[in-house]
């Protein structure tokens, strides 16, 4: 049991951390390029792999990490793990909101497409709030990693 649920909490930190830096690192990069369809495109792209890959691994990752403890034995009020618990409050803060940006922006992007028109100024505040809130969720997880590694007394 235990080696199946070290993988599972090891694969679901995976897939959150490398679906969430490569989403963003694509959804940045179509930004900077200015072209509308490749906004659309991209933003469409990611908000799926949202779905499809970083919810599924934010349900698993709690759900696997207790699992792991219990089967450790460690105490779930150890000061990494309460400090583990913030983080991932943190990241699950931001990333909330970032989903739904993305999904406005998709949109915004979308109807500027069919339109043949720029992006309103509307997706580029978006664009600004989403970047913002992408280094706390970013650095949370890194943090998280570095706890989970280390275990600090």
């Amino acid at each position: 049991m235990f080696e199946l649920a070290k993988t599972l909490h090891i694969l679901s930190s995976t897939v959150l951390f490398g679906t969430g830096l490569g989403t963003a690192w694509y959804m940045w990069r179509a930004d900077r390029s200015g072209d509308v369809t490749v906004i659309f495109v991209t933003a469409r792209h990611v908000v799926w792999a949202d779905y499809l890959f970083t919810l599924p691994a934010v349900v698993v990752q709690p759900f696997s990490g207790l699992w792991l403890a219990e089967l450790v034995g460690y105490r779930l009020d150890e000061p990494w793990l309460l400090a583990s618990y913030v983080l991932y409050a943190i990241t699950a803060a931001c990333w909330i909101p970032v989903v739904w940006l993305q999904t406005r922006m998709r949109d915004l992007a979308g109807i500027a497409v069919l339109e043949s028109a720029p992006l309103p100024g509307l997706y580029h505040r978006y664009m600004r709030i989403w970047f913002i809130l992408g280094w706390p969720a970013f650095l949370s997880v890194i943090a998280i990693f570095y706890l989970m590694v280390a275990r600090p007394v």
